[in-house]
């Protein structure tokens, strides 16, 4: 029996001789056997002879186009088995050469992805072939845009065998603002194999896995509109609202240091012939200018007072100088066996400077005044506030600024002077 070769999914055949050489009339019963026996046929599968004759039997082959059936040599057999004799059954053998055929089922999920610089894919690999393969993967993309990394590269599949295939793909630079950008890409699956017999196969040639990715931007759309409130909303507070709000602060800020008038003639009150605003003191005794008084006080004033009996007008200047960034203290204080009814009280910022202002008369704070609200301001009470013997007046200045003189010159520190007075008392002993 003659070697014979097909074609997966093709026929072929071959023939066997049966000779009948007994001396009676026998039946034949004939069966392949082996791997090929599943599709492989006789016709007819049953022959009688007379004695001294033969006839020849159609051996029918038909492999079916499987990762089943290898490639390569199948042995192929017939076992002829005789009715009457059967201990003479006899197997005849040869070779059948099935040739190779190729053929992969690929499937790349998902169809689109989205993503800010990347994407990943996965390439489903089947070998439906019925010899080994080694797969290669090759990207196409309409510009360079697009990056392709496959995992692994090229991998090799028995017949029947699947893997898949991890793609990761990548863009060069992001998308920042705007619409999502859209990458169309293919991806043809090619076998390293036998070029030449890939070629000779149609079914080899594949339509190439098309797929897209989805480029969005960074920042969404709806973030511009955000951005551009809140933009417009900074720009109102500082062109609309925030002038107002100062302007308001200050006008409640200067109400809340404006002085009380004092109708003219009555104790205490404010003659009407002298100014309230120039930081100078008209009060019988009064000095415009000095270093702070020591603890005696305004001299003649206290001499004046303890030699009358009664009480009589007296004055003290607290005249400060700070440094910039410093705090400093300036006091006047009361003598012994003395009462000082404070009526008034004058303070001069002359050189603009910016900081903060306290004056308090013993443990009690009379104010506290922002330097840039004013220039010159002045205090009067009706009902004079009393400060005893060895106590204090004190002003304290926080220098954060110093101001521009008349000269035009910035000064090195900060310069307030204030300017106490009432009426000095002397106590009954």
């Amino acid at each position: 029996m003659p070697a014979v070769t097909v074609a997966p999914g093709g026929t072929a055949t071959t023939g066997v001789t049966v000779r009948n050489d007994s001396d009676i009339v026998e039946a034949y019963s004939l069966e392949v056997v082996g791997d090929c026996a599943s599709w492989s046929t006789v016709d007819p599968p049953r022959v009688s002879l007379y004695p001294g004759t033969s006839e020849t039997v159609t051996i029918r082959l038909e492999p079916p186009r499987s990762p089943e059936v290898r490639a390569g040599e199948t042995p192929l057999g017939v076992r002829v088995l005789p009715t009457e004799h059967p201990e003479s059954v006899r197997v005849l053998e040869t070779t059948v050469h099935v040739e190779e055929f190729r053929e992969l089922r690929t499937e790349l999920v998902p169809k689109r992805r989205r993503g800010w610089l990347r994407g990943r894919y996965r390439l489903a690999v089947r070998n439906q072939g019925n010899c080994p393969v080694q797969v290669g993967f090759t990207p196409g993309q309409a510009g360079e845009e697009l990056g392709f990394a496959f995992t692994p590269a090229e991998p090799t599949l028995e017949p029947g065998e699947s893997t898949e295939v991890g793609l990761r793909v990548r863009t060069g630079k992001p998308v920042w603002f705007g619409a999502p950008v859209v990458w169309p890409f293919t991806v043809d699956t090619a076998e390293a194999g036998d070029q030449e017999a890939a070629r000779r196969d149609a079914t080899a040639v594949r339509a190439p896995l098309e797929a897209e990715f989805v480029q969005i931007p960074i920042f969404p759309r709806w973030l511009l509109v955000v951005l551009a409130a809140l933009l417009a909303l900074v720009l109102a507070w500082f062109a609309l609202v925030r002038p107002v709000v100062r302007s308001a602060a200050e006008e409640a800020a200067n109400e809340a240091v404006q002085p009380r008038p004092t109708p003219a003639g009555e104790p205490g009150g404010q003659n009407p012939d002298t100014g309230s605003g120039d930081g100078s003191d008209a009060r019988p005794g009064g000095r415009e200018t000095g270093a702070p008084s020591g603890p005696g006080g305004d001299e003649s004033a206290a001499d004046a007072g303890a030699s009358g009996g009664t009480g009589r007008q007296s004055s003290a200047t607290i005249d400060l100088q700070t440094s910039a960034g410093e705090t400093k203290t300036g006091t006047y204080r009361v003598p012994e066996n003395s009462v000082f009814g404070v009526t008034d009280i004058v303070v001069a910022n002359f050189q603009g400077d910016e900081g903060v202002l306290t004056i308090s008369f013993g443990d009690r704070k009379i104010t506290t005044i922002a330097l840039e609200t004013f220039r010159n301001q002045d205090y009067h009470w009706v009902t004079p506030i009393e400060i005893p013997e060895n106590d204090t007046v004190t002003v304290e200045v926080t220098c954060e600024k110093p101001g521009t003189p008349a000269t035009g010159r910035r000064a090195q520190g900060c310069h307030e002077v204030l300017n106490v007075s009432g009426v000095l008392s002397r106590t009954t002993q």
